[in-house]
C-alpha cells in the first residue's frame, strides 16, 4: 500500500494511539540504556503515554512522507496532536460515562467498510496494518474508540436539534441564500468556554499570524497543519465540498463574493477565528429524475396459505393475466393482500425506483411498459408487477427543501457538538507533566 491506512479511516478518525508497538523517544533510565515509557498526560481519570504519543506523531509524518515540509516544526506538530489525543480521550471517557458501548460486531463490520475503502479484504488489510509495523489488534482498538465516539455525537445532538418547516420556508425565502456547492479549507483558531479578554487576544494574534504566514507566501494546508485548532488541521484543513446553505451566514456572505484560490481575513465567530480559501465552486443543477408508474398484486403467506400455496398462487394469476388477457385491476382487488394498493386495483402511482424497496425497484427498471413481471418474492410475499410507464420529473423544489432542512440540521449538530467539546475540555482536569508539550497560553491541570 502507498498510502498509510490512518488516511483511509472513518470521517471522524484522528490520529489515535497504537500503543502496542510504540516507537519510544529515548528517556533518561537509572542502570540501563533500555528506553523508559512515561507519562505525558493526565486526562481527568485516564493517562497518555509517551508511546503513544510518539505512534500517533509518527502515523501523521507518515501521511505526510511525500511532502514532509507541510508539517510544522517537531515540537509544534507534538502538541497537536497531544491536544487530538486528549480530545479524543475524554471522548471516549465520556461515551464511557454515558454507557455507550461498541459490540466486536461494529468494529467487525468498521474493519470490512475500512477495508472495502482502501479495495482489500480484512485479511489483505490486516497484513498492512501489520507490515507497516502496527498491531492490529491497536488498530481495531482505534476504530472501536472513532465508533464511540460517533455515537457519543449521535447522543448529544440527538435532543438538541429540531428543524422545522418554517425554518426550512425562512431559509428558502431569505434574501441571503445563496445555491451551489463550494470546496472550502479552513483554518480555526479556537477560544475556550467562558474565554477572557487575554484570551482573545492571543487567539487573534494566532490568526493573524497565519494570515501573515498565507500573505507571505505559505501554502494554505501547510499553514492549517501549523496553526489550526480545529480537530481537521492536520488533514490540512480540508472542509471537503458544501452546499452554501450549509454554511453560517456570516461567512456565506463572505465566500459568494470570492473567486477561486482567495482567501478570506481572519473572520470572528462563536467558537474563534477563522480564515477561509475557496478552493472550486460549482453552481446549482435542475434535479431531474426518474419516476415509475405501476401496478401490483401481493400475495402473503398466512396461517391459512404455505409458502408454497402462495407461489402457486402467484403464478396462477400471472398466467391468467399474461395468457388468459383476465383485467389486471379486477385480479388485484379480489385477490391482493396490498392493503395500500388493492382498491385501486393495484395502482401503486408514480414513484422514484427505491420508494417501494429494492427488489421492487430492480424489476420495474428492467420492465417494459405494459410488460408484467413474473412474480418475484420478497420478504412479504410474492409481487406481480405490471409497469405502466416512465417519465422524466423536476423534483428541484422538492431536493432544496430535503437539502434545507439537511443543511439547518447539520448546521446546529456542529454547533451543538463543538459547543458540548469545549465545554467537556474546559471543564475536564488535563495535566500536561513534560513542559515542552504545554500549551503556554493554557494553565495546567485546571478543572472548571
Amino acid at each position: 500500500m502507498k498510502q498509510p491506512l490512518a488516511l483511509f479511516l472513518l470521517a471522524i478518525a484522528t490520529a489515535t494511539a497504537l500503543p502496542a508497538h510504540a516507537q519510544l523517544l529515548p528517556q533518561a533510565a537509572a542502570g540501563g540504556d533500555q528506553p523508559l515509557d512515561r507519562i505525558v498526560a493526565v486526562v481527568d481519570e485516564g493517562v497518555i503515554l509517551q508511546s503513544e504519543l510518539n505512534e500517533a506523531v509518527r502515523s501523521v509524518q507518515q501521511q505526510y512522507a511525500s511532502n514532509p515540509g507541510q508539517l510544522p516544526p517537531m515540537d509544534v506538530l507534538r502538541r497537536q496532536v497531544l491536544d487530538r489525543l486528549i480530545l479524543m480521550k475524554l471522548q471516549v471517557q465520556r461515551a464511557d460515562d454515558q454507557g455507550i458501548r461498541v459490540s466486536d460486531a461494529d468494529v467487525d463490520q468498521a474493519v470490512a467498510a475500512v477495508a472495502q475503502q482502501n479495495h482489500m479484504s480484512p485479511e489483505q488489510l490486516r497484513s498492512a496494518v501489520e507490515s507497516e509495523g502496527n498491531s492490529f489488534a491497536a488498530f481495531r482498538r482505534q476504530l472501536g474508540d472513532q465508533l464511540l465516539v460517533q455515537r457519543l455525537h449521535d447522543n448529544v445532538v440527538h435532543d438538541q436539534v429540531t428543524i422545522t418547516d418554517s425554518e426550512i420556508n425562512n431559509m428558502l425565502a431569505s434574501p441571503t441564500y445563496k445555491a451551489g456547492e463550494v470546496h472550502l479549507a479552513h483554518i480555526q483558531v479556537g477560544l475556550p468556554a467562558g474565554a477572557t479578554a487575554a484570551d482573545i487576544k492571543a487567539a487573534q494574534d494566532k490568526a493573524e499570524q497565519a494570515t501573515n504566514a498565507i500573505k507571505g507566501g505559505m501554502d494554505f494546508h501547510a499553514a492549517a497543519i501549523r496553526y489550526s485548532d480545529a480537530q481537521d488541521a492536520l488533514e490540512g484543513g480540508d472542509l471537503g465540498w458544501r452546499r452554501m446553505d450549509e454554511i453560517p451566514p456570516a461567512f456565506a456572505d463572505a465566500v459568494s463574493n470570492m473567486k477561486a484560490g482567495d482567501v478570506t481575513p481572519a473572520l470572528r465567530g462563536p467558537t474563534g477565528f477563522h480564515i477561509l480559501k475557496l478552493m472550486e465552486q460549482r453552481q446549482p443543477s435542475r434535479q431531474m429524475m426518474q419516476e415509475f408508474h405501476a401496478r401490483q398484486i401481493l400475495i402473503k403467506p398466512s396461517e391459512l396459505v404455505t409458502p408454497e400455496q402462495a407461489h402457486q398462487k402467484a403464478d396462477d394469476l400471472y398466467n391468467r393475466i399474461v395468457n388468459k388477457h383476465e383485467d389486471f385491476a379486477k385480479l388485484a382487488k379480489e385477490y391482493s393482500k396490498d392493503d395500500t394498493t388493492a382498491n385501486n386495483g393495484g395502482d401503486m402511482g408514480w414513484f422514484l425506483q427505491g420508494d417501494w424497496g429494492t427488489l421492487v425497484g430492480q424489476h420495474v427498471v428492467q420492465l417494459k411498459d405494459n410488460q408484467v413481471a413474473q412474480p418475484f418474492q420478497s420478504e412479504i410475499g410474492w409481487h406481480i408487477l405490471e409497469r405502466l410507464g416512465t417519465r422524466e420529473t423536476d423534483r428541484t423544489e422538492e431536493m432544496e427543501r430535503n437539502q434545507a432542512r439537511q443543511a439547518i440540521g447539520n448546521r446546529k449538530a456542529e454547533q451543538a457538538y463543538d459547543d458540548y467539546l469545549r465545554e467537556m475540555r474546559s471543564s475536564a482536569y488535563v495535566n500536561v507533566l513534560v513542559p515542552e508539550l504545554r500549551d503556554p497560553n493554557e494553565q495546567q491541570g485546571k478543572k472548571s
